[in-house]
């Protein structure tokens, strides 16, 4: 049984993986060329993310659904308030601290390291507060049956309010800070903490088992803002770098076996809070059976295994095919087709996401059927699709990024009040789940290499232009996704209504 669901899992994850792949492949022949070296990076890379992805869902089943779930309707049960703030923020911090997303882009902000001793973990202890500070709300939230949707416009009218005080080059790092925190570690123990919380609310779980993602993406995004209001950041640079393609297929190899020791080290600095967390709660609770122990520990081994192989495959095979085709695109007709081809990249980039599978299996199961994962999908597609065009025409235009964001988001806080609570958690989930690893180590290379191209080698621009494709990506999702339940709701009012007898449609048009 075990064997034949790692199978599924593995087609599951060529069927995400291949689009795009083609896509690649398809560019590599026609628009931008690729030299041997580099070709041959990203083939391995395919077949990495082919097996990473499908190993990381199978082990993400296996341990990490089971011990949040678990965990979150423990706590709950206690009914001690205290207890459950107190978890949550723990939990929040470790889950943060060491995700692999966070690393890649604190390095990107040199200026917040060079004021500080702490160098680069002022950045991430920064995020990780944040996210635990904002979990601990979110699970709140689900005890003391507050609204999501009034909790998102208040504290998204804050961040707003923050960026006034911040320099507009620390706009996109901020809000890419609330998308790169909700990556393949966190998202699959927040989203289960949540279902655990919320399956004690009988009749009512269902609207709050999500949210919890939502929240802990803009936690990052108003902590970071206060950042660069204490240090007065101003004037970031992107250390732009010339990426050498490997000449020969030993240096193929060896760019890969350095990429599996650097990234089996992150990852296992990130799992291993998970599991001393897990360890402690079987301690004290004795929640698991020794066989479901077992069980555990071997998903902590697919999960491990599966994350490593697919972050190698990413960041080494995909990252410097990304910066190579955003640079050769800029120069075909005025830069203009990187506008087509980043949509098209976006609509099947999303599905190659570990954490999206994730998020999707779980609306599925918890809706028992309802909202299915195929039409979750479709949803997210679209969203990323239209993102990642904004994202190139903002390269290609300069506008402000805050054109984008304010009325992006007031659109999609007024829809809160349209679309059914449970859409409204899953949408704002989907915006962080959508914004992982592949956007972080292909998207945004692709745009930072079109924006080197686009402004002469002027690498002042990057920060302003390139960053914020994250902040794009997470976007897009809340409206597409609460679009979809309005068609939802407007569809189950239709078949409720045509099972109604006469007497009973008088009544509903009376009340309506």
């Amino acid at each position: 049984m075990k064997n034949q669901a790692l199978r599924g899992k593995l087609r599951e994850s060529l069927t995400s993986i291949l689009p795009i792949a083609l896509i690649i492949i398809a560019l590599a022949l026609t628009f931008t060329p690729l030299d041997s070296g580099n070709f041959v990076l990203f083939l391995l890379g395919v077949v990495l993310l082919i097996f990473g992805m499908g190993l990381f869902t199978q082990g993400a089943d296996m341990s990490m659904l089971v011990i949040g779930e678990k965990i979150g309707s423990s706590i709950t049960k206690t009914r001690k308030v205290w207890l459950i703030a107190l978890v949550a923020f723990v939990i929040g911090i470790i889950v943060t601290v060491a995700e692999p997303d966070l690393q890649i882009l604190a390095e990107q902000v040199p200026a917040i390291a060079e004021k500080t001793p702490l160098g680069n973990y002022l950045l991430i202890f920064t995020v990780a507060v944040g996210v635990g500070i904002f979990l601990t709300i979110a699970m709140l939230r689900i005890v003391l049956h507050i609204r999501l949707s009034y909790l998102l416009i208040g504290f998204y009218a804050l961040a707003f309010v923050l960026s006034v005080f911040v320099s507009p080059s620390f706009w996109a790092v901020s809000f890419d800070a609330g998308g790169v925190t909700t990556g393949p570690m966190t998202v699959p123990f927040i989203i289960s903490l949540g279902v655990g919380v919320a399956s004690l609310r009988a009749g009512e779980g269902q609207d709050d088992s999500f949210g919890l993602v939502s929240l802990a993406s803009v936690g990052p995004i108003i902590t970071v803002l206060t950042l660069g209001i204490i240090f007065q950041v101003n004037g970031l640079d992107y250390p732009y770098a010339v990426i050498e393609a490997p000449e020969t297929t030993r240096n193929v190899l060896y760019s890969y076996v350095e990429g599996l020791i650097d990234y089996s080290k992150e990852v296992a600095v990130a799992i291993s809070p998970i599991i001393l967390f897990f360890l402690l709660f079987q301690i004290f609770s004795r929640s698991f059976q020794r066989r479901s122990v077992v069980r555990i520990f071997i998903g902590f081994l697919y999960t491990f295994v599966g994350l490593v192989l697919f972050l190698a495959g990413a960041n080494v095979g995909f990252m410097p095919i990304g910066r190579s085709i955003g640079e050769v695109l800029a120069t075909l007709w005025g830069g203009w087709l990187l506008i087509p081809i980043g949509m098209l990249i976006g609509y099947f980039v999303v599905a190659a996401e570990p954490a999206v599978h994730v998020l999707n299996k779980q609306v599925e199961r918890m809706s028992a059927g309802a909202i299915s994962a195929s039409s979750m999908k479709r949803a997210l597609c679209i969203g990323v699709c239209i993102s990642l065009g904004l994202a190139m025409a903002r390269i290609l235009t300069g506008i402000n990024i805050m054109w984008v964001l304010i009325p992006g988001y007031a659109l999609a806080l007024l829809l809160t009040f349209f679309t059914p609570p449970v859409f409204t958690g899953i949408a704002f989930d989907s915006g962080g789940v959508a914004s992982g690893a592949m956007v972080s180590s292909f998207v945004l290379p692709l745009a930072i290499g079109a924006c080197y191209t686009l402004n002469g080698g002027d690498t002042s621009f990057i920060m302003t232009q390139a960053f914020g494709c994250v902040a794009f990506v997470a976007l897009t999702p809340l409206i597409s996704i609460q679009i979809l339940g309005i068609g939802y709701r407007l569809k189950t009012r239709k078949i409720k209504h045509n099972f109604l007898t006469a007497e009973e449609k008088i009544l509903v048009y009376e009340v309506d």
